[in-house]
């Protein structure tokens, strides 16, 4: 006679039911690759954010140097594009482009183009275009644009590069124009 013990039976399947043993380790193993990925994505989105405000800057910087000159040349326009570049530090400047364009109205207040550097970007003429009637004949205006290309580190398999690009406009300091020697 075969004698079966269901109460035996029973605390046996609760028991195994009420076993956590492991549990947090399953847990932790389904938790660990969206956290890691949250994480990583947190990582590039704050370096986006920081470049973003250091185009910002780079382009203010540019603008406000070249505003103070009466005229400019080669080597200060280097210089300048040069302080421009050293905005970005530590992240470095290798994927950053600079258009630099100085303006002055005509008598129907035209923008017409003094001198232009432009490297690496396109010039950006939509800028150009934008102040026109902003200013009466023979004043003057800096407008830089400065583009920086960001390729997150982790999340570039998914979203590619992002380009910045900032535009600051300035008026001449010491004079109303900042013509070429």
């Amino acid at each position: 006679m075969i004698y079966i013990d269901f109460f035996y039976i029973t605390q046996m399947i609760r028991g195994w039911i009420e076993d956590e043993d492991g549990v947090a380790m399953v847990e932790a193993v389904m938790l660990f690759p969206p956290m890691l990925t949250l994480l990583l994505g947190v990582f590039d989105l704050g370096n986006g954010i920081i470049l973003s405000q250091k185009t910002i800057t780079a382009s203010q910087v540019a603008a406000d140097l070249v505003s103070r000159n009466k005229t400019m040349n080669t080597a200060n326009l280097a210089d300048i594009i040069e302080g421009s570049k050293l905005a970005f530090e530590p992240y470095g400047a290798n994927v950053y482009g600079v258009d630099i364009v100085s303006i002055q109205f005509d008598s129907n207040k035209n923008p017409q183009i003094l001198w232009r550097e432009t490297q690496n970007m396109p010039p950006n003429q939509n800028a150009v275009n934008s102040v026109k009637g902003m200013s009466n004949g023979g004043e003057g205006m800096i407008i830089v644009t400065v583009v920086y290309k960001y390729v997150p580190q982790f999340a570039h398999f998914f979203t590619g590069e992002f380009d910045f690009t900032e535009v600051a406009f300035a008026r001449g300091r010491r004079s109303a124009t900042v013509t070429w020697n």
